[in-house]
This record gives structure tokens, sequence and C-alpha cells, in this order.
């Protein structure tokens, strides 16, 4: 079976499956299709050990599964229009305003939560006797610490949740998954390089993904921002825009700048500057062209997040390392935050559930599953040359993504709920202080 009879199959099992939920259920689409598959995933494993069902190398289905070549569907595939077309909705005013916490969260979050996630890491490995390299556990801190923004755009976004948190949310998951990548790529080139890195070749390589990523992102959004507006067929205008996250994807890697980077910032110019410059009608035939891609591809991205349960091979230390790797990346996460939120209250007030809900609604998703699945194979751990440092990280990671897609993506609405009725209150509170520190008329007729 190819792999694109794969992803039609896929795609079908993921539109029944919303249509399902969408008349028996209450879930999130994304919450729902990746439940149910991973519901599947368990019984069909179940029923394998007991001998019921062949279920190896050469069943069907984990055929299905291995021949997308996950890392590649996601990584040089769907990411490209995921990222775009998250970036779209981005409204500029509100970056502007959140500019420095979404810097400061994309970057300095990110790198402290990479080594501080690789450090206790390593640690808690040595404790537990599982020898693995620092190395390898900082490539396992780059690759989980940034918040995927498929994920998020896919389940918080949908919410409605106060302004700032939500814009906090979406900035800093489109631009700390580029960040994220950057130090991936930093930390793989050490790991797995020939030879030694030094610490110029190690930052220069960061400042051209990351900075080349940005800069190439905004030369390609400001051509085709004037393309499209000087373009008067609506149709066109649409290919255009699809132009973006193929053909510009596509560039970005081969003059190795960051990919993903660049898809945000060319999505942002087009979403802001280039939307405001066309009639409504092709705004929103455009609005409505992503809004579809998005639920497609999300569909069986997220269905495929579930099957790969049934490709992996699970080992005593592999469950050990699953029980650290959840509450450390939770750990990682708050902390990461709360710090951070010690800087930011000097400068402005925040809604007291802010922390809460961006600790929470951090989820993880297809990108940090692709990233680990790019590890290569045949690296043996200390005392056992039938486990490798991939299948540890693979599974970690996988652990981590579920569990923040069920549990934390299926449990942030009464916290999003909760922010919203606080937000009122402030608002609330603003409005009377101005309304008491106001004249009123009486009072300056008198005068």
């Amino acid at each position: 079976m190819s792999a694109y009879d794969t992803i039609c199959i896929m795609a079908a099992i993921a539109i029944l499956i919303s249509i399902i939920n969408h008349r028996i259920g209450k879930f999130q689409p994304t919450i729902a299709i990746t439940g149910w598959s991973i519901a599947i995933s368990f019984i069909l494993l179940i029923l394998s050990k007991l001998g019921y069902i062949p279920l190896n190398d050469e069943h069907e289905l984990i055929q299905m599964v291995q021949g997308v070549k996950f890392d590649d569907f996601l990584l040089k595939g769907v990411l490209g229009f995921l990222l775009f077309g998250g970036a779209l909705n981005i409204q500029l005013p509100h970056l502007k305003d959140q500019k420095f916490e979404i810097s400061f969260l994309a970057l300095v979050g990110t790198v402290f939560s990479t080594f501080f996630i690789g450090t206790v890491l390593w640690v808690l490995f040595k404790i537990c006797t599982i020898d693995i390299d620092f190395i390898y556990c900082c490539l396992f801190g780059s690759l989980i610490s940034p918040t995927d923004p498929i994920a998020v755009l896919a389940i918080v976004k949908k919410l409605n949740a106060p302004q700032r948190i939500s814009t906090q949310i979406e900035g800093e998951s489109l631009f700390n998954d580029g960040v994220g990548l950057v130090i991936f790529v930093t930390l793989f080139e050490i790991a797995f390089s020939k030879t030694a890195p030094t610490v110029s070749s190690t930052a220069l390589l960061f400042i051209r993904e990351a900075l080349g990523g940005i800069a190439f992102g905004a030369v390609l959004g400001v051509v085709f921002h004037f393309l499209i507006k000087t373009s008067h067929d609506n149709m066109f205008r649409l290919i255009l825009t699809i132009l973006i996250p193929t053909f510009g994807y596509v560039v970005s890697e081969h003059i190795e700048v960051s990919a993903p980077l660049a898809m945000v910032v060319a999505g942002i110019i087009i979403g802001n500057w280039t939307r405001n410059t066309i009639s409504k009608e092709a705004s929103h035939q455009i609005s409505h062209l992503w809004e579809l891609a998005d639920e497609i591809l999300n569909a069986i991205l997220f269905l495929l997040i579930g099957f790969m349960m049934i490709t992996f091979s699970f080992h005593f230390i592999d469950i050990l390392a699953v029980v650290i790797a959840i509450p450390l990346v939770l750990l990682s996460r708050y902390l990461t935050i709360k710090y951070s939120y010690k800087v930011f209250s000097r400068h402005r007030r925040y809604n007291p559930l802010s922390i809460k809900i961006l600790t929470w609604g951090g989820l993880r998703g297809g990108l940090a599953l692709a990233m680990a699945m790019a590890i290569p194979t045949g690296i043996p751990i200390g005392f056992s040359p039938d486990i490798d440092v991939k299948e540890i990280i693979v599974l970690m990671t996988y652990a981590v993504v579920i569990f923040s897609i069920i549990v934390q993506g299926s449990t942030i609405t009464p916290m999003i709920y909760q922010a919203k009725a606080e937000q009122e209150k402030m608002d609330q509170t603003a409005a009377d202080s101005v309304s008491t520190t106001e004249p009123s008329t009486s009072d300056t007729d008198n005068r």
C-alpha cells in the first residue's frame, strides 16, 4: 500500500470519527480523533498479546502506519501548511502588545526548559542506573520543550480565552516551535556530527537558522504580499497563498534557514497586511481555504499519532523513562512560566490564572514526535544492547504528547472559563476606578 493510499484511508477514518464526535460527543475534534485511535491501538495490542491477532511487522496495519514515515510527513510535508495557516490568524496589534512576553517565552523559556529537562533527566537516569549521555538528554529537552503550535492552535484557540492569554499561548507556540527546532538541529549536529563542533560554529548555526528564517520569511511575505495585492483574480490569489508553504518551505530548507520560522513570519505578513488591501470576499475565501486545510491535515496528523502506538516495542526501562518524563516536563513548564511571569509582572497586571493556563495549556504534539523519530537508531544504552537511545526518547516523547493532548487538552476548558470570569471582574474593577476618578458633571459645574 502506497503512502498516498494510506493518507486517503487515514483521512476517511479521521472524518468518520469527527462525524461521530460531532453527533454524540462533546470533545474537541483533535482530542476525539487522538483518543479513538489510541483506544483502537490499545485494543489491537491486547488482542495481539493474547494471540488473537498476529500484530507484527508484516501486518498490513503496521505497514500502513510505518509507510507514511511520520517525521518526513510532518517536517517535510504538512508542517509548512499548518504553521502558515495558523499564523494567518495572528493579529499583529495583539502580537505587538505581547511582543516582550512572547519573545521571552519563546527564546529564554525554551533554552531554560531544554537544559533544565536535560540536566534533571540525566541525573535521574544516573540514579536509576540508565546510562545515557548528557547530550541525548538535552536533545530530548530541546524537542519536548516547545509547545506545539499544531496542538495548541487546534484546541486552545477555539475556546475563546481572554485576549492576552490567548495571544501569549498562540504567539509563543508559533515562535518557540521554530526556536526549539533550531536548538534541536544545533544539538543534533553536536551529538551526531563526525567533526567536533566549536562554540563559534554552533553559535553561527543557531544564528543562521533563527535569524535567517525570520529574514527569509519577511522577504517571502513581502514578495507574495505584492503579488496577491496586484492580482485581480481571487482564484489566483488562493493559488499564491498555497505557494508560500510549498515553494517557500522548500527554498527555506535548501538555503538552510529555519523553514518553520519563515512560514510564521510570512503568515503574519499575509494575514495582517495583505488581507487589508484586498476585498472582503477575497479575504474570506483565503480564510475558508486555510481553515479547511487546517481541519483536514490536523485530522490526519492526530489520527497517525494515535495509531503509532502499535508500531512501538515496549521494555521495562521504557516504562520507567515514561514515568519520569511526564512529571518532569510539566515541572519544567511550570517553572518556566512562573519565573517568566515574575519578570512580566513588573510592567503590567495579568489575569491571576495566566500561569496556570499557560502551564497546563502548553501542549505537545506531532512536531516533537517527528523530531524524536529523526534521531538515528543503533545507539545502545550502557547495560542493554537491545534498547537504543532513540527507542527511549521516542517513547518518552510519545507519552508526553498523548498526555498533553488527551489529559491537558480535555481538562483546560474549565480553567479558561474561570479565567474569563476573572477577566470580567478585572475589567469591571478598572472601569469602576476610572469612573470614580473622573469628576462628575455637578462637580465640574460647581467649579
